[in-house]
């Protein structure tokens, strides 16, 4: 048998902030999107000489076609995963409701008792609610699993969505080295940009979050600055 959740919202509007799928896929994309390529052009700066600047952004394109793939292709997984979840859970309700319906409805009126009503209106809300067999298994779906049903093109969209984040997060800190002749410039011109795209980022990221936007700002701008420093020193160190 099921927990069922029985946390409801009483009369007032909620201030918790919640983001779209689509924000949420942005998110992603653009956190390493911004952080991964900053890095790897960083270290490629450290290593390579003012000869070879080719090489940092033919490396940088390289690096965002395969970060794109292969987290778009994560957030594909991931989308097609819950969908896949949802209609296993799906039809263990459907089952359920058939086979055990007593049990099912028991667990109904657990709900409503949940919700403090009287032993008379919590049986006609059961009574109601188990009518339709399709509307008492959603909700079963939602306040005993709290699943609520996925669009079924999740998988694609969530794909699309952190694939082409990613791209646009990762040409930001490349986009300097296809105008300068030396890395290094190269290099502060990106730290300069990219680490203020990091900070205003951070800020709405966490903001959207609920958790305090410049300090959420700072410490993403100091994880991808001690990323792309990290990434430099080693260049450095090995090249020399």
């Amino acid at each position: 048998m099921h927990q069922i959740d029985t946390t409801v919202t009483a009369g007032h509007a909620e201030q918790h902030m919640k983001g779209s799928e689509i924000l949420t896929d942005i998110v992603i994309g653009m956190s390493d999107g911004l952080t991964v390529p900053f890095a790897l052009a960083a270290g490629l700066s450290g290593a390579v000489g003012d000869n070879h600047l080719n090489l940092i952004w033919i490396a940088g394109l390289a690096e965002i076609a395969a970060g794109s793939i292969a987290m778009g292709l994560g957030g594909y997984l991931a989308g097609k995963t819950e969908v896949d979840h949802y209609n296993s859970e799906l039809k263990k309700e459907y089952d359920e409701v058939e086979k055990v319906p007593d049990v099912e409805r028991h667990e109904v009126k657990e709900f409503f008792s949940g919700l403090g009503l009287s032993e008379e209106v919590q049986e006609k809300a059961v009574e109601e609610m188990t009518k339709d067999k399709d509307k008492w298994v959603d909700f079963m779906m939602k306040y005993e699993l709290g699943l609520d049903k996925p669009d079924p093109q999740r998988a694609r969209k969530s794909a699309f969505n952190i694939g082409f984040s990613y791209v646009v997060g990762g040409l930001i800190p490349l986009s300097p080295y296809f105008f300068v002749t030396d890395g290094i410039t190269g290099l502060r011109i990106s730290a300069i940009i990219t680490l203020c795209c990091l900070f205003i980022f951070g800020y709405f990221k966490s903001k959207m979050t609920g958790v305090n936007p410049i300090n959420g700002a700072i410490r993403v701008m100091v994880i991808g600055a001690l990323a792309a420093g990290c990434a430099f020193a080693v260049a450095k160190l090995i090249q020399a």
